[in-house]
């Protein structure tokens, strides 16, 4: 008979979990150190490099001050099975889902393994009125057919958008029927939902310098709340979560929508010619972030920029200079951890600023939503555009000068 002394075995155990420990936050550490990580508040981090960079998690932490957790703020809903409602081709950078390596062109199979195996319909929308149940003739719910979840309520003429006419709408789109699937899930109940194929071309900005690759996809983004339309759009970026969804919106090459009406999708033509499938957009793309790559600033140069975004009058009041001045501050901070990454140029200057409108820049939250939330709303619905389009072109004329 074997007789183990617990205690013995327990401290044993726990000396190998500290030394775990210690380890996670030394290669924690190196990371930050190196650059590829950087604090943005007391408990999250962004990611500053790789296929992950602009990425946003939090660091739980337990008494003693050591790592608990990184949280992931994937913000993907779960299957019934309580996996993760996200299919791929190749690893997220969470590293949740169902993977396939090298992906399948089955696309029951993906709607299966990424939640989006069910229909949407519209009911009566009917409220209680004296006692009686009454219909608004003009609205109705959009509610899911599997669990019966209501998703929104929109006009009278809504029809929805299935979610595999999104697959077959890809499939028309390029023309092929043999695309394989690189990404696919579910986000909010199955309020949102993404798809998205890989172009077979890849972008480089400054291949001779800091040679950034860009990998162009094309994804499609449903809504199903009655708030936002069925878009197609040729991004950088390939849908794994709420946060690359939002990028792939906000820095959509160019795009295509729809509104929810019957034969919607049907209009492959009017997209096709919008879309433009060929790589003369990222050929423009790559040209202008490679001359911005290419265009050394000094930080005179990027102070010059941002009072050009963000002026201040001469009569503002002390509150609003304090908080011009912490957002100048912010910036700079930004500014100069890209140029340890990519030099000091005008492509760093960018970097930072659309870090900072992402990520830093405050944002009211309704009283439903919280900041993350509300900052994945503005991105997605794209309340910072302007500033990021007006940036890119001031930056551009840096070359000019």
């Amino acid at each position: 008979m074997t007789i183990t002394d617990v205690n013995t075995a327990f401290a044993a155990e726990k000396t190998t979990q500290l030394a775990a420990a210690r380890e996670q936050e030394r290669a924690f550490q190196a990371r930050v150190d190196r650059g590829e990580i950087r604090m943005i508040s007391p408990d999250r981090y962004e990611v500053l490099t790789g296929w992950d960079r602009g990425e946003v998690f939090t660091v739980s932490r337990n008494a003693q001050g050591q790592i608990a957790a990184i949280i992931a703020q994937h913000g993907l809903d779960t299957r019934a099975d309580g996996t993760i409602a996200l299919y791929a081709s190749s690893p997220a950078w969470h590293g949740l889902g169902q993977i396939i390596p090298d992906g399948t062109t089955d696309i029951d199979t993906v709607l299966a393994l990424s939640g989006l195996d069910f229909d949407v319909t519209t009911v009566p929308a009917l409220y209680l009125w004296d006692g009686q149940l009454r219909e608004h003739a003009d609205q109705q719910h959009t509610v899911r057919t599997d669990t019966g979840a209501a998703l929104g309520a929109v006009g009278a003429r809504y029809t929805p958008i299935q979610n595999r006419q999104g697959f077959e709408f890809l499939q028309e789109l390029v023309g092929r029927y043999d695309v394989v699937w690189e990404s696919a899930g579910l986000l909010r109940g199955g309020r949102r939902v993404f798809i998205s194929i890989r172009l077979p071309e890849a972008v480089r900005v400054d291949a001779d310098g800091i040679n950034d690759i860009v990998v162009p996809y094309v994804a499609v983004m449903n809504d199903h709340t009655g708030n936002g339309q069925f878009q197609c759009v040729v991004t950088p970026w390939r849908p794994v979560c709420a946060n690359t969804e939002r990028f792939a919106v906000r820095d959509a090459v160019t795009r295509w929508a729809v509104r929810h009406t019957i034969g919607a999708t049907s209009q492959i033509k009017e997209a096709r010619r919008t879309l433009g499938l060929s790589a003369q957009y990222f050929e423009q793309f790559s040209a202008e972030e490679t001359a911005l790559a290419r265009t050394d600033i000094a930080l005179d140069d990027f102070q010059r920029v941002i009072a050009d975004l963000w002026p201040l009058d001469d009569d503002a009041t002390r509150r609003t200079r304090t908080n011009h001045a912490h957002r100048n501050d912010a910036l700079t901070e930004r500014f100069t951890t890209e140029t340890a990454r990519v030099g000091r140029t005008a492509y760093a200057a960018e970097r930072a600023i659309t870090g900072y409108l992402d990520h830093v820049a405050p944002r009211r939250p309704g009283k439903t939503m919280t900041e993350e939330i509300a900052r994945a709303t503005a991105a997605i619905e794209g309340a910072d555009d302007d500033t990021k389009t007006k940036a890119h072109k001031r930056l551009l004329l840096l070359r000019q000068t």
